[in-house]
């Protein structure tokens, strides 16, 4: 059997990693080029999701760049100053080289200095409320389901509680929807009956803690119509994962037709804080009234 030469073997390699690069560069799909983040390729979710995806895609490149170098410096070296056959001797244990020990220094502060500008500048943007919101909405987390307040149309929207996160479907009770105006800055108001809750919608990358007895707010504007899941982002006890809703973003007149079926239904006022998740959702509708 006669060994395969080493050029033909460096060709053949050459050869699979460039067709792998083919591959993956004709593979980019949707998904890949937003690095995996929920989001549709036709049109953003919201006025901030396409902030969001350039930093995280952003932070991924500069990511692997200073990997691609630093995994490429560690094999040139290995490969270089490898111990030889006829090399008996024992290398310089220690020595200076002022220049590159700089480099290592001010190159990491750098990069993390320009990482922390495009985070705090975009968080700021995220976090920012000094725009006159259109809609105003108050969310009020409990275990286990939401309550959401339509504050200028004074009416309400309330979950149930999950009983049985074991059993069927139909004893979990229907998800509560929150709805939404397409394009309409709105404002959120987040308050927690009981205790520590996240709200989150995930295909609006971005979620905010509710605290009890704190009280947080953020503003955005859906731009897509669509139906999306919402869920809670921190553990709040034993159903923490039943605590789900459903979010359908809508034209204006879908919206104030729901507002308005709301006021049929009685649901008018503000659900307050006040109520436990023990209290009957009977005795809280009376209350209002």
């Amino acid at each position: 059997m006669h060994p395969v030469p080493p050029r033909r073997t460096r060709h053949a390699v050459v050869a699979v990693l460039a067709t792998a690069l083919v591959l993956v560069l004709s593979g980019c799909s949707e998904s890949v080029q937003r690095g995996w983040l929920p989001g549709y390729s036709d049109q953003e979710v919201t006025d901030q999701t396409g902030r969001v995806v350039s930093l995280w895609v952003g932070s991924w490149i500069a990511a692997l760049a200073v990997g691609a170098i630093t995994w490429g410096l560690i094999l040139w070296c290995v490969a270089v100053y490898r111990k030889r056959k006829d090399d008996n001797t024992l290398p310089v244990q220690l020595r200076y080289h002022v220049p590159l020990e700089i480099m290592y220094i001010l190159l990491p502060v750098v990069m993390v200095g320009v990482l922390f500008y495009h985070t705090n500048e975009d968080t700021l943007a995220l976090q920012d409320t000094s725009a006159e919101p259109d809609v105003n909405i108050q969310v009020v987390g409990k275990q286990w389901s939401w309550d959401f307040n339509y504050l200028d149309e004074d009416v309400y929207e309330t979950g149930q509680h999950a009983q049985d996160i074991g059993g069927d479907a139909a004893e979990l009770g229907e998800q509560v929807t929150l709805y939404l105006p397409v394009d309409q800055r709105v404002e959120f108001t987040l308050d927690s009956r009981d205790v520590i809750h996240s709200f989150w919608i995930p295909e609006f990358l971005y979620k905010q803690d509710m605290i009890p007895g704190h009280t947080n707010t953020f503003q955005v504007t859906p731009t897509r119509e669509g139906v999306y899941r919402g869920k809670c982002a921190e553990l709040c006890g034993e159903e923490h994962s039943s605590m789900l809703f459903n979010v359908e973003v809508v034209s204006q007149e879908e919206y104030d037709a729901h507002m308005e079926e709301l006021r049929e239904r009685g649901q008018t006022g503000v659900l307050g804080l006040e109520y436990s998740r023990q209290q009957d959702l009977n005795d809280v509708a009376e209350g209002e009234h």
